[in-house]
């Protein structure tokens, strides 16, 4: 929960290979009180991941939502398709530690899941942990500050 203890504004998508994860995820997070805005994908078809991430890092740069969520089936595609976006600042995580290191350290906003790569329980404990980490500031800003203005 962020500081006013208010559910976050979380926006999500998947492609087909991460809609079950997805659709799990952005459940669990309604039934504790985030807002959740889902931007599809709603279907098993095949389609193409950056277009969902387009969606919610723009969302999240907007300020339309504090926090976005993506799924694809390895992450790898929805991480870089993220990272392409200014100010958005995504991890591909696996585990609790890298879900507190994502945020302690590089202050992310956007978390990224392989949905072929972890355990639907596992996502969602890292995604709960990822949401309560707070950001330690520090010499960590001045990295991401220089991280922001490389701009390559």
């Amino acid at each position: 929960m962020n500081n006013d203890n208010r559910g976050y504004s979380i926006s999500i998508a998947s492609d087909h290979a991460g809609l079950i994860l997805k659709n799990l995820l952005s459940s669990k997070l309604a039934e504790r009180g985030h807002n959740v805005k889902d931007f599809g994908t709603f279907a098993t078809a095949s389609v193409d991941y950056p277009d969902y991430a387009k969606l919610v890092c723009t969302d999240v740069l907007l300020g339309k939502a504090e926090r976005g969520v993506l799924i694809c089936g390895s992450g790898i595609g929805m991480s870089i398709a993220a990272n392409r976006y200014s100010g958005i600042r995504c991890a591909l995580i696996h585990n609790d530690t890298l879900a507190v290191l994502s945020r302690q350290h590089n202050n992310t906003n956007v978390i990224a899941f392989g949905a072929r790569f972890i355990q639907a329980e596992s996502a969602w404990e890292c995604l709960l942990t990822w949401l309560q980490t707070p950001f330690d500031g520090g010499r960590h800003q001045q990295r991401i500050d220089k991280i922001e203005i490389l701009n390559c």
